[in-house]
């Protein structure tokens, strides 16, 4: 179930320029109406255009499912470094997802949903509701593969989001994310090959 990197890219880069097709005003930066702290020494930016908007809104649903996945493993498996891994996973990105809520509130828009999908469009790397139950029903050795492969894609789509806004994003805090999406992930893309091969 490896995702092609290119393929996932292009379908990244897709959903970001769909949604800055769709916006009413994309080109110009808006007043926040507020700003909210992103971290302790970082504010909102009031600059931001709809491929920001639209990374925050995608990325937070598919936070959220890797913080569910991330919290199923000490109940399906008594591998160590696939715990520790899995409590890496939802430290970082827990905090992340209160960022990205800071952020859009800082823009002025609703509060995101970690059941949003965009408008139907297909974020890259989201298992589906199948792939969820047959990981929840699978235990020890077949569980570590299953969520390890499962996991590379997750991150893999994360990624490609993130270079993405990269790409047509405009607002600083936005980019600095994406820019830690893009280190933090690829690193544990690199342990969980490695983990994968191992099992």
């Amino acid at each position: 179930m490896s995702i092609s990197r290119t393929h996932v890219l292009i379908a990244a880069t897709a959903a970001v320029l769909f949604a800055a097709g769709c916006s009413t005003d994309s080109t110009t930066t808006h007043p926040a109406e507020h700003t909210s702290p992103v971290t302790t020494s970082a504010a909102a930016s009031t600059d931001f255009n709809a491929a920001d908007v639209s990374f925050l809104r995608m990325m937070y649903p598919h936070h959220a499912q890797a913080v569910e996945m991330a919290k199923i493993v000490p109940s399906h498996t008594q591998n160590q470094r696939l715990i520790a891994l899995a409590a890496q996973v939802e430290k970082a990105q827990a905090p992340e997802m209160r960022q990205i809520t800071d952020l859009l509130a800082g823009f002025g828009e609703p509060a995101p949903s970690a059941t949003e999908d965009h408008a139907g469009h297909d974020m890259p790397g989201m298992m589906t509701d199948a792939q969820m139950s047959d990981l929840r029903a699978a235990n020890g050795a077949e569980f570590d593969r299953q969520w390890l492969t499962m996991m590379i894609a997750h991150h893999e789509g994360a990624v490609a989001m993130a270079e993405a806004e990269l790409n047509a994003g405009v607002n600083p805090p936005s980019r600095q994310l994406a820019t830690a999406i893009v280190a933090d992930q690829e690193a544990e893309i690199t342990t969980m090959r490695g983990m994968l091969e191992q099992n």
